[in-house]
């Protein structure tokens, strides 16, 4: 399914939504087309050819709740991991716990990797000491703007890059 990214009236990244609801935010003269596709493509009805967006701005500022934590959802845990085991380095497909619940570990940022099966399997509710095992990289809190308001939404147009950019500290 195609997303177009949702601007703030300030250019800020609000969300990613449906190509669908992108279409109806302009035609409703709601937002407007900042982006169009790459490739040039429209869709074509009875009366009129709208093209195909993928940055739209909404016209009226929205006022987002600011959130100190990114919430841990496992597609926003499979983003930050790249997909890769935290462990060999393979294709990911769960979630594993560090510390392993069963030892008290909890269900955090900090505790959580991505992993695939055999690793995951494997280490069971053992200690990475107990296998001889360690990280390929540290599991943090992800950080930026982007990450709380797109979690879990692939970004990989290239015309979205200048507003997911981190901006300058």
């Amino acid at each position: 399914m195609r997303r177009v990214l949702l601007l703030n009236a300030t250019f800020e990244p609000l969300t990613t939504v449906p190509l669908r609801r992108a279409v109806v935010l302009v035609l409703g003269e709601k937002a407007d087309v900042i982006h169009g596709d790459a490739g040039g493509a429209a869709l074509h009805s009875a009366s009129m050819i709208v093209m195909v967006p993928s940055v739209i701005r909404l016209r009226r500022y929205i006022r987002v709740p600011y959130r100190t934590r990114v919430p841990l959802t496992r597609a926003a845990l499979m983003r930050r991991d790249d997909y890769r085991c935290a462990y060999c380095g393979r294709r990911a497909e769960t979630i594993d716990h560090v510390l392993p619940r069963s030892r008290g570990g909890g269900h955090t940022w900090e505790n959580c990797v991505a992993s695939c099966m055999s690793c995951n399997h494997h280490k069971a509710d053992r200690l990475l000491e107990e296998l001889g095992w360690t990280l390929q990289v540290r599991p943090s809190v992800p950080r930026g703007v982007h990450w709380r308001l797109i979690v879990g939404a692939p970004h990989d147009d290239p015309q979205w890059a200048p507003y997911l950019a981190k901006p300058a500290a």
